[in-house]
């Protein structure tokens, strides 16, 4: 069911900064969006390498690690499956525009926010 990491969540302090701090380590900006607030995409160098997905904390956001977004072929299925071995979900599968990904999200068992997106990612509108 699980592929891989898709992408690794992280909530920053400052944005700009945190962004020209990765590039300067090689990581290439994938996306730059105005998904929650500010949002970023960056790719670190390598093969088959999770994305790093970067925002701005607002509000009573925590810095630090947001989620762990892990890559599956099919969200429903997984979504069905899952539910079905009695994992609770904080809603159904959805469709982020900006990012172009259906995604779902979860808890485990200390609480910490996991999510399952599509392995394939759509072209944002």
């Amino acid at each position: 069911m699980i592929r891989g990491i898709d992408h690794i969540e992280l909530i920053v302090r400052n944005f700009d900064e945190y962004i020209e701090f990765l590039q300067k380590l090689g990581f290439e900006l994938l996306t730059h969006t105005k998904h929650h607030g500010e949002s970023a995409e960056l790719k670190p160098p390598g093969d088959d390498q999770p994305i790093f997905e970067i925002h701005q904390a607002t509000g009573e956001e925590v810095i630090g690690v947001n989620h762990i977004a892990f890559r599956v072929d099919d969200v429903n299925d997984a979504h069905g499956s899952l539910k079905d071995l009695g994992i609770a979900f904080s809603g159904p599968p959805k469709l982020i525009k900006e990012t172009g990904r259906t995604n779902i999200n979860l808890r485990d068992p200390d609480g910490w926010r996991l999510q399952l997106v599509d392995s394939e990612r759509k072209q944002p509108d």
